[in-house]
């Protein structure tokens, strides 16, 4: 369905005229339709009135009115840094769902929309009067996006997602850390993030098949799809052979020498890939080429402990600035272990368009993490900041009159 101009999203890009209404709150739902509308689509968030999104209440960090970061104790009505991480280029209207008003509201959308946006928990869509069946009474070319935390079926299915419990339950956790007993989280809700991502594409292919047959559909992933779905050889060392694997710190488990390692000032981490990469490496650096448990890569998996060991030591009289010219001369390929700061100061980082400047209602001018996607020969998307809560409530609706007036 074409969108008429003058909303807050992006308009341009390979979505451009698609509408998503974003029911979800959180971060895999808001995740998914926030990259939707970073590909040009138009993303009006409905949040409930008292509060809104849960994630507006995530701190600190708070930003105040103006700029700066709130203080310990201080009070007023401050911007979450978590609720910016997902909800760019979205428009925020208010409603309560389960008021007559809500639900004309949302009745009134779901006819314009292109895609509808939900993380509910199994069966609370139903009970608000909004089943799957009835979105494609309303609207039979309505492409739905359901994202759950276990499934929305199944013995378990409907059961709440929290990205932590998931980690765990998905066995990503038994796959980090350094060992058996160390089960560790990844350092960003990595099942939410991924099953937004899948979401996303998925909404694209369901977008693509509506073309060819002019119905909608229904999309469905989850937090443990997501996670069960990036196991990658993991997986199948155990799905193909019975092997059981655990974390092994910062090391690959199939492949050696492959990890981090300590020089004289700091970290480096490098990548030997092949054989003959090997080779070259071992003989810059004096290793035992062919020496027992270093000859060939199932060897030094299996030896991994003196392998890492002889590498260690022989870096130790490098420093950083002298280490990563060389293996590069050489063509291993290495990087140190940058903090946040120095990736967001990264040249590099600037000139993909990973930083981006928005000019947020309240807090002004603020930089935001940028999309992952770039298009070749299109022009760039002027992103819009975040919303505040309700800030296209007269907006929306005065769209919503003119466009069922047409």
């Amino acid at each position: 369905m074409a969108v008429p101009a003058g909303g807050s999203g992006p308009g341009a890009g390979p979505l451009a005229g698609i509408l998503v209404v974003d029911l979800s709150r959180a971060l895999a739902g808001p995740q998914a339709a926030m990259l939707l509308g970073d590909l040009g689509a138009r993303v009006i968030k409905i949040e409930n009135p008292n509060g809104g999104d849960d994630t507006r209440g995530w701190g600190p960090p708070f930003v105040k009115a103006g700029g700066g970061v709130a203080e310990p104790g201080e009070t007023g009505d401050f911007e979450s840094t978590y609720f910016f991480s997902c909800n760019r280029n979205k428009e925020s209207v208010t409603t309560d769902l389960k008021s007559d008003e809500g639900k004309d509201l949302l009745t009134r959308l779901v006819r314009q929309a292109d895609v509808v946006v939900e993380n509910f928990r199994t069966g609370v869509l139903d009970r608000l009067g909004f089943s799957m069946k009835q979105l494609h009474a309303i609207n039979p070319r309505l492409v739905v996006l359901s994202i759950t935390g276990f499934g929305h079926d199944g013995p378990e299915g409907g059961r709440a997602g929290y990205d932590q419990i998931a980690q765990g339950e998905g066995g990503l956790m038994s796959l980090t850390g350094t060992g058996p007993d160390d089960p560790t989280r990844v350092g960003v809700p990595i099942g939410d993030l991924l099953a937004g991502m899948y979401g996303a594409y998925g909404v694209v292919a369901a977008l693509h098949e509506r073309a060819e047959t002019g119905r909608g559909s229904v999309v469905r992933t989850s937090l443990l799809a997501a996670i069960v779905g990036t196991h990658a050889f993991q997986g199948t060392r155990y799905t193909v052979t019975g092997e059981v694997p655990y974390g092994q710190g910062n090391h690959h488990p199939s492949i050696c020498p492959y990890g981090l390692f300590h020089c004289k000032d700091g970290l480096v981490q490098i990548a030997v890939g092949s054989q003959g990469l090997w080779r070259r490496f071992a003989s810059e650096f004096e290793l035992p080429l062919d020496g027992p448990g270093f000859a060939t890569n199932a060897e030094r998996v299996r030896s991994r402990e003196a392998v890492n060991g002889a590498i260690d030591a022989a870096f130790a009289a490098y420093p950083l600035d002298t280490l990563l010219p060389r293996l590069d001369e050489i063509g291993v390929p290495a990087g140190e272990v940058r903090t946040l700061d120095r990736v967001y100061d990264w040249e590099q980082t600037r000139s993909q368009g990973l930083l981006i400047e928005v000019d947020h209602a309240t807090a002004g001018p603020i930089q935001l993490p940028g999309p992952a996607l770039r298009f070749d020969g299109s022009s760039p998307v002027e992103h819009t900041a975040p919303p505040t809560l309700g800030q296209h409530d007269d907006s929306v609706r005065r769209w919503l009159d003119e466009a069922e007036g047409a």
